[in-house]
């Protein structure tokens, strides 16, 4: 289905586009392009990323790729000329290459999700919403967060966990047709738009009559956020579109992690009893009905190290995509203006030269951070690009993980649960598993 519109998407506007990609290719047919084909025009190697990324195969489909060609390459990704580069170097050369290169968001997702959202913004606008999301995100606000997020776990927990015998737990090609999935996501954009609205209203009325305080949640953060002129910092848009941003972030990253953590613990029951004895020095510390609070966070150290490493193996967000701004070298290439650049965490995550034994899950890599080669582990981005909310995923996925294995033990009703990215790494069947209540002994 996501192949067929994606065939439908660019068959409409080809001949123009062939134009100016044969106008494009001769223009620089005499200079240094890297090495690879651009395959067919437009269509190019689009339907095998998308296959090999479904059928968790993308790993090995770009390391046959870098294999074959080198650290620099260049083929054709969703319509657009595209260079890719691997390793530590061309992460490190993406991720602070501000006057060079500018992000690039799949087109389906800056319609749903906004144009102001501040994953689509570069230069002074994305610093200065980024700069009023962190109003919300930054550590001394999360504090006083863990507490509401530990009773929204048990409130969950106790409603659809406890007693239970089993529990069942973007990107699409942007054609607005009636039947497709880019279609049923613009309409729910414009119902959470209209609702977000009039939040926001009623937020700046209880803000006005001093009924809640600036830090009281997302929206009257950004609402208060003020420039040096004293003068609003985002506007009504752009609160909109990144608190539907923020939202989706928020869920999938700790949505997946949570997800692959309970599926590993299933079948490394070393692991999983060492985070249980952890979890239980915890637990031993409070009283009864106490919520976990930041200082608990960090000490549920041994966890996150075991987070770091599914996350690493894992990580949410396949590959970076930039557009470069004018023509540019790397690596004593040429990349035209306009073209794409990608690069991909796994080449980094999964060499064996940087971890050791890369398919395991060692947690003791990720005891010491500091040990960690720079601009090698990028599960949440890099340079000023870092996401925002990764603090916030941190707590999120502690506090769920310090409930499940204090109070359940599970099995998966599938062993062999097989993965598949579309384009977040989730288990094909949504990972159902068996629960009980874990026994006291």
């Amino acid at each position: 289905m996501e192949v067929a519109f994606f065939f439908t998407a660019i068959l409409l506007p080809l001949p123009v586009v062939l134009f100016l990609l044969i106008k494009t290719t001769r223009r620089h047919s005499s200079n240094r392009l890297p090495p690879g084909s651009l395959g067919i025009p437009i269509v190019g190697h689009s339907i095998a990323f998308i296959r090999a990324r479904k059928a968790n195969r993308f790993e090995k489909w770009i390391e046959d790729r870098a294999n074959k060609y080198g650290p620099v390459s260049k083929l054709t990704l969703f319509g657009t000329p595209t260079v890719f580069i691997h390793g530590q170097a061309a992460n490190k050369f993406v991720f602070n290459s501000y006057d060079t290169l500018n992000t690039q968001q799949p087109q389906a997702m800056s319609k749903i999700l906004g144009e102001t959202m501040m994953l689509g913004l570069g230069g002074e606008d994305h610093t200065r919403v980024k700069g009023a999301i962190m109003t919300f995100l930054k550590p001394e606000a999360l504090k006083q967060y863990v507490g509401k997020i530990d009773g929204e776990v048990r409130e969950h927990l106790g409603l659809h966990w406890q007693g239970k015998p089993e529990v069942t737990s973007l990107w699409s090609v942007p054609v607005n047709l009636p039947f497709t999935r880019f279609n049923r996501g613009l309409r729910a954009s414009s119902r959470t738009e209209n609702m977000l609205k009039e939040i926001i209203s009623e937020k700046r009325l209880a803000l006005e009559k001093q009924q809640v305080s600036p830090s009281h949640d997302l929206i009257t953060s950004l609402i208060s956020a003020r420039g040096i002129d004293n003068a609003s910092l985002l506007s009504e848009k752009e609160i909109v579109d990144n608190v539907r941003f923020v939202m989706l972030a928020g869920y999938d990253t700790a949505a997946v992690l949570i997800t692959l953590f309970i599926r590993f613990l299933a079948s490394d029951p070393v692991v999983h009893a060492a985070i249980l004895r952890e979890q239980e020095e915890i637990a031993k510390s409070k009283a009864s009905g106490d919520f976990i609070t930041w200082e608990d966070i960090n000490k549920m150290k041994y966890t996150w190290s075991v987070a770091m490493e599914i996350l690493r193996i894992y990580p949410p967000v396949i590959g970076v995509f930039r557009r470069t701004l004018k023509d540019i070298e790397y690596e004593g290439y040429l990349i035209p203006k306009g073209w794409q650049v990608f690069i991909t965490a796994s080449m980094t995550h999964m060499n064996k030269e940087i971890f050791p034994e890369p398919s395991k899950v060692v947690p003791k890599r990720f005891e010491n951070q500091a040990l960690v080669p720079p601009y090698c582990f990028m599960p949440f981005g890099g340079g000023s690009r870092m996401c925002p909310g990764n603090e916030f995923a941190k707590i999120t996925t502690l506090v769920v993980m310090h409930h499940l294995v204090t109070r359940f033990t599970w099995k998966l009703c599938f062993k062999d649960e097989k993965i598949s990215r579309n384009p977040m790494p989730l288990p094909i069947f949504d990972l159902p598993i068996r629960i009980e209540p874990r026994k006291v002994m």
